[in-house]
């Protein structure tokens, strides 16, 4: 029985998300309407009906009530009234008693209405005629997100050391700097993976350079920190700087790989250089020049990367600064009212990422010329696409750390994304928290957020909370913007880096569960994180956003208010509430209902379902030391639990029947003098159990 059909309006531009192909319908839905030269896509929605996906977002897992637009956007100020950032996800689930999935392949810009404008209305706004839409027969939510998971691919296996706790800041302006980071997390028993390292490393903010006067021996720099198991991870931007003499933009310009503007003429705009051309990812012969590029960082022992500023973002191009400066000029001496003050400062605030500069930028491909309107969100997935296969063509076999910020449905393939330019704010928290279970439905699942958030100024408390449930996501990134407050987990008060040491520490022991369930969640094309309503028939779970499912077994209960010492938890069934440091655990069975749970700072908390176990190891400082530990598996059974096991080398692409580990582990408690909470020291029942109150 066919479980999806695929409608076809008009002639799609390629996208290359879907990979499995679904045949296509002889006849098109009646919720579809078609207009001169764009779609509305209509459907009603009851008092009951939940609506969920569209991936990393803003507003609630449950998007009714709210608009959103699938444009992949440059937008630093992360408010309420924000309708894009920086992914375009158009997957989405309708929930009433089944729930049926739609995914929109579609590259330009795709505006949603989800019960706002009138509370009884889905409407779909599709900026174009051409595109096609996939329905999926109506079942669990869950059975619903794997059928779509099938069709676009396996999500991007990163390498295990990408799951450690990494540092990042904009304004780490020298390898001292660096040195000085590495040294204070040492001196503080902190573990480190390694350091994102932002522009403040380059030439001038010129790609694939190294600023010699501010980092003088980069190579050695890298070896040094992977002598102890660390890892630099550099940034890349989009832009290449227009400059005589530099390598990249003259052979850019030799090989006609920059996008054009309607004058036929490479496009001019401006970042963090000043004047650039963008390098137009949509040719396969530009992807794969600027993925050989990348070997200038592999030969000085890179083995991961970001790439940013891809939606693309632009400052300002020539053009519109030209009209803004005039207009400046043209107010000066005169006696501004309200009304003409602020259309003068809208000018200006109105010249990053302008929809004319997406109008003006002409992509070749295909074969044809399009706008980068009309292709518009392709451009950060084919840009991450090019540097995947850079690292696979120069570091064979090696499985790559890749990172992007700009993303669309396919490029899940080729690397993982964050979540962008947080605030430090206690909102962010929380958003954060809402947004995992969306990523994971549209398959990126190597995500995460800017702990402790990117802009403002954070607080010991938020950041502390804030890796409280950071320590469950697979990226595990503390970053923050230059003029903002110092936020390295050691920057506080002692009391405070006290506390980020136990958290952190929790991050290593839990890290076999985590790479399973990883590991488990591609291979079997299921989600990483959840809302409890995939997971419970319960009318309750509909209404709480702050309490989420990673797994099958594990329920993540995060502080995410201010000054919150606990919180109030509701559970749908008994379950048992895991309290974590680097050393202790401590176990306590809950009745289903309603709870209030004391939640301190320097303890990590989570839920666990009854006949469930997982496994952890001793804390360590990377993940290099994890190989080797012994596991010990917490428990909550009365007479059997058991957990599937995946686990590889971390390291290699393709992996051997040595390497692999898929097992179901199980324990037999019958005959035990055991109550319903254990842990086990070793991986079966033959070893010793032994009672957690002794």
């Amino acid at each position: 029985m066919q479980t999806i059909k695929k409608f076809r309006f008009g002639t799609p531009i390629p996208t290359y998300a879907v990979t499995q192909p679904v045949d296509t319908s002889k006849e098109n839905p009646s919720f579809v309407t078609i207009h001169e030269n764009h779609a509305i896509i209509t459907m009603n929605l009851s008092e009951r009906t939940s609506v969920y996906g569209l991936g990393q977002q803003l507003g609630g897992i449950n998007k009714r009530g709210r608009k959103y637009e699938s444009y992949c956007t440059d937008d630093p100020h992360h408010t309420e009234d924000k309708t894009t950032l920086y992914g375009s996800h158009n997957f989405f689930l309708v929930l009433d008693d089944q729930a049926n999935g739609f995914y929109l392949d579609f590259a330009g810009r795709v505006a949603y209405d989800i019960g706002y404008t009138d509370e009884s209305l889905l409407t779909i706004k599709v900026f174009g005629t051409d595109f096609d839409l996939y329905q999926f027969k109506p079942d669990t939510p869950e059975a619903v997100v794997t059928e779509f998971r099938k069709i676009i691919g396996k999500p991007y296996m990163p390498p295990k050391w990408a799951f450690g706790y990494f540092q990042s800041r904009w304004g780490y302006s020298s390898e001292k700097d660096l040195l000085e980071v590495k040294d204070a997390f040492s001196k503080n028993d902190l573990p480190l993976e390694g350091i994102y390292v932002d522009i403040d490393y380059m030439e001038r903010f010129k790609d694939f350079s190294v600023n010699k006067e501010t980092y003088p021996d980069f190579k050695g720099l890298v070896n040094t920190f992977k002598k102890d198991n660390q890892y630099l991870v550099p940034i890349i931007d989009a832009g290449v700087k227009i400059e005589k003499g530099y390598d990249v933009y003259e052979q850019g310009l030799k090989g006609d790989h920059f996008v054009k503007g309607d004058d036929g003429k490479p496009y001019t705009a401006a970042v963090w250089p000043g004047h650039v051309h963008f390098p137009d990812f949509l040719r396969p012969e530009t992807r794969e020049w600027f993925g050989d590029l990348y070997k200038y960082l592999i030969n000085q022992g890179i083995v991961g990367i970001w790439n940013d500023m891809n939606e693309p973002a632009i400052f300002y191009d020539d053009k519109k600064l030209g009209q803004a400066i005039k207009k400046a000029k043209d107010s000066e001496g005169k006696n501004l009212d309200i009304h003409t003050y602020f259309e003068l400062g809208d000018v200006f605030r109105n010249l990053s990422n302008h929809q004319d500069y997406y109008d003006t930028m002409i992509h070749s491909y295909e074969g044809k010329e399009y706008s980068n309107d009309e292709v518009h969100n392709l451009y950060g997935y084919f840009m991450t696409q090019s540097a995947f296969e850079g690292f696979e063509k120069h570091l064979p076999g090696i499985r790559p750390l890749i990172l992007s910020r700009a993303s669309h449905i396919g490029m899940h393939r080729y690397g993982g994304i964050w979540t962008g330019d947080n605030a430090s704010w206690w909102s962010h928290l929380e958003t954060n928290v809402k947004q995992m279970s969306s990523l994971s439905m549209v398959g990126f699942l190597y995500s995460g957020a800017d702990t402790g958030g990117f802009g403002a100024n954070t607080s010991a408390q938020l950041l502390s909370r804030w890796l409280q449930f950071s320590v469950f996501t697979p990226l595990l990134r503390n970053h923050s913007a230059i003029g903002t407050r110092n936020q390295e987990p050691y920057q506080f008060s002692e009391e405070a880096t006290s506390i980020n040491r136990e958290l952190i520490k929790v991050r290593y022991r839990l890290l076999p569960f985590i790479y399973s369930e990883y590991l488990k969640a591609v291979t079997d094309d299921k989600m990483l994180f959840k809302p409890l309503t995939f997971a419970y028939d319960d009318e309750r779970v509909g209404d709480i956003e702050d309490q989420i499912m990673l797994g099958d077994h594990v329920m993540l209960v995060p502080v995410v208010k201010h000054n919150q010492r606990g919180r109030m938890v509701y559970l749908p069934e008994d379950m048992m509430l895991v309290s974590m440091d680097s050393k202790d655990i401590e176990l306590k069975v809950y009745e289903k209902g309603d709870h209030y749970l004391s939640y301190d700072l320097d303890k990590v908390m989570f839920f666990l379902k009854k006949d469930a176990m997982i496994p952890i190891i001793e804390s360590v400082n990377n993940t290099k030391e994890t190989e080797d530990k012994d596991i010990t598996w917490i428990g909550y059974a009365t007479k059997k639990a058991s957990y599937r096991l995946m686990d590889d080398d971390g390291v290699h692409k393709t992996q051997t029947a040595k390497t692999l580990i898929d097992r179901v582990v199980t324990i037999d408690l019958a005959g035990k003098t055991l109550g319903d909470t254990f842990i086990l020291l070793g991986e079966n029942s033959r070893l010793d159990i032994r009672d957690k109150d002794k």
